[in-house]
């Protein structure tokens, strides 16, 4: 049943990025030209800094695994129970500790933006920071209950619960947005779709997996323990925080907010290419936790790497290929000529983060290990630098500029040092990782050669045009992929759920 649900999860998790793309492509140009690119600004900007509240979780969420692990090992029902109650004790009392922050960044929200908003734009930022804090503070608590459902491999429930968040939230913001309503109207979606996730995950956890909290004879000692375990997952947090959101309010106070409305779209591509990529990777972190329980071999984790690292090759060389040659005349299409600069924004931020991508699990695999302590400092003092390389590229060349500093960041930190730091301390066996990796360098030649010709040669110029020739690279990448690049495991993996349909 555990492997069914993996098999579920793996699809459904595509399937919801997949309507996610595609309710994207539909959504955002509209919303966009509801909004408007300076409200939209000024959205990205308040959630930008609202985001960094987030970081009161301390990195606990990532720790539930590992210690629920060990008790379900040992068959410590009790002890699992025991988990459940210091988890939520801790992440009830951040709930109450994200309301205090907030009200006082609220309270000085002049001070945090400058002087860059006008006295109307300061007012909506007030009430979407206030909105955006109620939701935020709703999400600590509920992490108990998805740890709790991703430990359990509920996989079929969580991805189907996210697949319909993603379908109802433009149904419900557009008819909003249309009546006036704004950012404001955005928001208050989000914190109501929040809620009914909170109350849908309590309802399954206690209904169906028989959750159990206790609150009393909590080890001060485990506590202890998992904040050394947390300590440096929480400074990783720090540093995602930087590098993905810190672009944002530099570009709020140094270029104002359409530039960060630019960059904002720039970082939406990028945002889902994030999460489409991290769909499977995610269902496979029980596996890793069991396996570095039970043997901690090397082989095995290294083989799990690698063909989790494939599957993801497969689908993100089509994301980036296709965005690099179709990315200009889709942005000016999907969200306006206003928003080409976006383009280059993208760019700078997809490409470089591909490869820590198809590595996504290798960061389970340290965490399993509790061996993400290095990453964490190298890691600290490359964002550090990210900040002081970006402000001075903003002033040179606007959101672009605070792309670049990202993407060098990005190359130094979750390239270079980290394929160094898999092979050379975790153990992994980063050649034969990349050897396989460039058994597709064939498969590719032909879908690159068909996209060479098409940017040259024909001028897209509509939706339909782009949209059959997007249709047609996807084609020939896809047989070109199957013949020369996949091997059988993966072309079992394709052909499998066709001979299903066709037997039927």
């Amino acid at each position: 049943m555990v492997i069914n649900q993996r098999k579920a999860g793996v699809l459904l998790s595509y399937a919801g990025e997949l309507v996610k793309i595609l309710v994207s492509l539909v959504y955002t140009p509209i919303m966009l030209r509801l909004l408007g690119q300076s409200e939209y600004g000024l959205y990205q900007l308040v959630y930008s800094v609202v985001s960094y509240l987030s970081l009161l979780s301390l990195g606990f969420g990532s720790s539930y695994l590992r210690f629920y692990s060990r008790y379900k090992a040992q068959n410590d029902e009790d002890g699992v129970a025991k988990l459940n109650g210091m988890f939520m004790i801790i992440f009830c009392s951040i709930s109450v500790i994200c309301v205090l922050c907030g009200s006082v960044m609220i309270g000085n929200i002049r001070g945090i933006f400058g002087t860059g908003l006008t006295d109307a734009e300061y007012e909506t930022a007030r009430i979407l920071m206030g909105m955006l804090i109620i939701n935020l503070a709703m999400t600590f608590p509920n992490s108990v209950f998805n740890c709790s459902i991703t430990a359990h491999e509920k996989f079929l429930f969580q991805k189907l619960l996210i697949l319909l968040q993603n379908i109802f939230s433009p149904f419900l913001t557009l008819p909003l947005l249309i009546m006036g309503y704004g950012s404001i109207g955005m928001v208050s979606v989000t914190t109501f779709l929040t809620f009914v996730v909170l109350l849908s995950n309590m309802f399954f956890c206690f209904n169906k997996l028989h959750i159990r909290f206790m609150f009393r004879g909590l080890q001060i000692g485990l506590l202890k323990e998992m904040w050394v375990f947390t300590f440096f997952i929480f400074l990783n947090q720090i540093i995602d925080q930087v590098n993905w959101s810190v672009d944002k309010f530099l570009l709020g106070r140094f270029a104002g907010t359409t530039a960060v409305a630019v960059y904002g779209v720039g970082g939406q591509i990028n945002t889902l290419y994030l999460q489409f990529s991290t769909s499977i990777s995610n269902v496979f972190v029980p596996k890793v936790n069991k396996i570095v329980a039970e043997s901690n071999d090397n082989e095995q984790l290294t083989k799990l790497f690698t063909k989790v690292g494939r599957i993801q090759f497969l689908v993100l060389g089509l994301v980036l290929s296709g965005f690099i040659f179709f990315g200009s005349p889709f942005i000016k299409m999907w969200a306006g000529k206003e928003y080409s600069a976006s383009y280059a924004v993208a760019i700078l931020l997809v490409a470089p983060v591909t490869v820590p991508l198809i590595q996504n699990l290798g960061i389970e695999i340290q965490r399993a290990k509790n061996m993400h302590k290095a990453r964490s400092v190298v890691y600290l003092f490359i964002a550090i630098a990210n900040v002081f390389i970006s402000i001075p590229l903003i002033k040179l060349i606007g959101p672009a500029g605070a792309a670049l500093g990202t993407a060098i960041s990005l190359i130094a930190g979750n390239i270079i040092f980290m394929n160094w730091y898999y092979h050379a301390r975790i153990g992994m066996n980063m050649i034969y990782f990349w050897k396989e990796i460039a058994k597709f360098i064939p498969a590719l030649v032909a879908p690159c050669a068909v996209g060479i010709v098409i940017m040259n040669f024909v001028n897209i110029t509509g939706l339909v045009k782009l949209g059959v020739f997007a249709v047609v690279y996807t084609a020939v990448y896809g047989l070109s992929m199957y013949f020369f690049g996949m091997n059988e495991e993966e072309k079992q993996l394709v052909m499998g759920p066709i001979r299903k349909i066709l037997r039927k």
